[in-house]
């Protein structure tokens, strides 16, 4: 055997129609279908998005308490005000190199920087 041989699988219709129905009525899980088939279990959830069968799926449950939930809503504010604060400081900083740009012009400096060496402005 070479290294890049691979066994490729085809699966028929009706053999994921019935690995499907066997998920269904509970009998065996995700993982026990896959170990007793030998299939991947990537190849199951393939299957089931395919056949539009998102009941079968993994669905993950969040159990919070009300506490958490403040708890987040808090943060979610303190990350717009920060997003805020520091849009902010960058259109700050914006219309100062603006203003020193204009500056430089004006006065006669061949670049910003040369004007901000003689006003000792560190960059």
């Amino acid at each position: 055997m070479y290294r890049n041989d691979k066994v490729i699988r085809r699966y028929s219709e009706p053999f994921k129609l019935k690995i499907l129905a066997e998920l269904t009525t509970g009998k065996h899980t995700k993982s026990e279908l896959c170990k007793l088939y030998s299939i991947a279990p990537t190849t199951v959830n393939e299957w089931i998005k395919k056949y539009n069968r998102k009941d079968l799926m993994n669905t993950r449950v969040k159990v919070e308490t009300k506490d958490e939930i403040s708890r987040i809503k808090t943060l979610q504010k303190e990350i717009e005000q920060l997003k805020k604060l520091l849009l902010k400081k960058d259109l700050d900083a914006m219309v100062l190199d603006s203003y020193l740009e204009v500056a430089a012009e004006d006065l006669g400096y061949k670049s910003v920087a040369e004007l901000k060496k003689k006003l000792s402005i560190k960059p």
